[in-house]
């Protein structure tokens, strides 16, 4: 759908994401090793919390590139739909 840029670099993004993959394995192992209940829990809220720095990452630069590209070229279509994408996510995700 167009200009997608990601400033941040991807990079940092796909080593953000290896090491919520790793902290997902993590607690596979401590599920299958059934550890302490509260141990996991603590696991799972540290992966959340990370994923939505991610989120945040790419939903700020969305909004720097995405979303200004389509004011900055004045096309109204484009400026319509960037703004119902961002309405459907937030009303689909509560985010």
């Amino acid at each position: 759908m167009g200009y997608t840029s990601i400033s941040k670099p991807r990079s940092a993004l796909r080593a953000r994401l290896a090491r919520i993959e790793g902290q997902v394995r993590g607690v596979r192992r401590m599920v299958e090793e059934d550890r302490y209940c509260i141990d996991i829990l603590t696991q799972t809220q540290a992966i959340k919390s990370a994923l939505k720095r991610v989120e945040a990452e790419i939903l700020k630069d969305h909004a720097a590139h995405c979303v200004a590209h389509a004011i900055k070229s004045g096309d109204a279509k484009d400026q319509t739909r960037k703004f119902s994408e961002l309405v459907e996510l937030f009303s689909r995700y509560g985010a």
